[in-house]
């Protein structure tokens, strides 16, 4: 069965070395050394804010370094030492994997006009984005955006920016079945995810599709917002993160056997480090160094602070001492909260939805899971399922357009006596429902032609031996 495995995780890294190499699809270079005009500005000099697009390539930096050394030092402080390494290795080896599907297929899947439902070809294999500016073609909110104040960046950095979500969005379902899926199974199943989930969700929500709010195939009942990816990031990697968990089972010892996190101080660093990165993340998302860029950094940080004091004070509470694990998943879980919401709410809305964030998330990562008796190992459902689907229902009671005139002019949240909330609902159900379907027939497929669990043996052993032949510690 491991040869199997290995087999076809060569059969798939073959592939994609043969598209890359792919000669039909190859671009010729520009022999004058300078990117083209796309057709639509042919003969004028195409144009962008150096400004804008130096603020969006930070932002893409930042955004990567939430996966490693972010999340993979995050993640791996909370599992047992024999595992520290396999998760870590998760994290970083995704960044490269799924870097290359991006560049052959994923972003024009995602990007690509297309219909309501899935990219066309236009950017298959890179073609075309070094040579097209977005000034004058689609991008994520192109449709909201006056004439005059459209996205002022090469396609080649919307490209590397979405490409960054498109890395730490799988990294985060790692989350659910640390400490006991194969590296092979966790392969194959992050290239299925990104290809079917992930892909097809952005494009409805960014890219143009049927749950993006003004988009020419949405409606009143679909348009949403989520300005930063409450439903594409954190609720299509959450509610996987729990059919993971429920569909892989629960790790040996489970409920019997003590285990708590090795190493709260790598925690608690990549914790700071995912507070940082996500100015990027949010902030990033404005897609220009504006004024809606500037509203969502503060929402950011007021909603982690929030957060960050909400689930320790719970726990103060319950269980009469607040811990620094508490305080750091508080916060991401506020961070969470805030994503579709942060270009969109008043800063001081913000510390609203990290406080509901800290409180609602700790008992969703206590009393829920206990209650159901599922392992889901870093708590991913817990944290980015339910503070995502938190966050994406509450844009619709605090957006406004004192952040963002967005769109027709019609009132936003509820606040302004505006019902996109009927739409913030619609998405987020057809986002549980697509993101639990697809992520369960993966599974299930894959359970039966090479498996997804490593052997008692090799469990107890610890995936840093078993997996990768390596040792995190090593005492002498």
């Amino acid at each position: 069965m491991r040869n199997t495995g290995r087999f076809a995780l060569l059969v798939a890294a073959l592939a994609i070395v043969v598209a890359l190499a792919a000669p039909a699809w190859a671009e010729e270079a520009d022999p004058s050394g300078t990117d083209a005009a796309p057709a639509a500005t042919a003969g004028a000099a195409p144009t962008f804010n150096p400004g804008d697009n130096a603020w969006m390539l930070v932002s893409s930096a930042l955004v990567l370094m939430m996966t490693a050394p972010g999340l993979a030092l995050f993640y791996s402080g909370l599992v047992r030492k024999k595992n520290v390494l396999g998760v870590m290795m998760q994290c970083f080896f995704l960044m490269g994997l799924m870097t290359l599907l991006w560049a052959v297929y994923g972003y024009s899947l995602a990007f690509g006009t297309g219909t309501a439902y899935v990219g066309d070809g236009s950017y298959l294999f890179m073609q075309g984005v070094q040579k097209q500016y977005n000034v004058e073609t689609t991008t994520q909110y192109t449709p909201m955006y006056p004439d005059d104040n459209k996205p002022s960046m090469p396609r080649l950095t919307h490209m590397l920016f979405q490409g960054m979500f498109f890395i730490i969005t799988p990294a985060l379902i790692c989350g659910a079945f640390a400490e006991r899926m194969k590296f092979s199974a966790m392969a194959l199943f992050m290239i299925l995810w990104g290809t079917i989930i992930y892909c097809p969700l952005a494009h409805w929500v960014w890219g143009g599709g049927f749950l993006q709010y003004g988009a020419d195939h949405a409606s009143d009942a679909t348009g949403a917002l989520d300005f930063a990816g409450g439903t594409v990031v954190h609720i299509s990697s959450g509610v996987s993160a729990l059919i993971c968990a429920l569909v892989v089972g629960k790790r040996l010892g489970f409920g019997s056997e003590p285990m708590p996190p090795h190493n709260l101080t790598l925690t608690c660093t990549g914790a700071a480090l995912l507070w940082v990165g996500w100015f990027g993340f949010n902030a990033g998302s404005a897609l220009l160094a504006d004024d809606i860029a500037a509203s969502a950094f503060a929402a950011t940080h007021f909603s982690a602070a929030a957060g960050a004091v909400a689930w320790p004070l719970v726990e103060w509470i319950q269980r009469g001492k607040p811990t620094l694990l508490g305080a750091c998943s508080g916060a991401v879980a506020g961070l969470v909260c805030v994503t579709p919401a942060a270009g969109f709410v008043q800063p001081i809305h913000a510390i609203l939805l990290g406080l509901a964030a800290g409180a609602v998330c700790y008992y969703a990562c206590t009393w829920l899971k206990s209650a159901c008796g599922y392992d889901d190992s870093l708590d991913a459902f817990g944290v980015h399922g339910v503070g995502g689907t938190l966050g994406a229902i509450l844009t619709g009671v605090f957006a406004t357009r004192a952040i963002w005139d967005i769109g027709s002019g019609k009132p936003l949240g509820l606040v302004e006596g505006g019902g996109v909330i009927v739409a913030q609902i619609v998405a987020t159900l057809v986002t549980w429902v697509f993101a639990a379907v697809g992520t369960l027939v993966i599974l299930k497929l894959l359970d039966a032609t090479i498996g997804l669990r490593v052997t008692q043996a090799e469990e107890r052993q610890g995936l840093d031996i078993s997996q990768h032949g390596e040792e995190g510690y090593i005492f002498v």
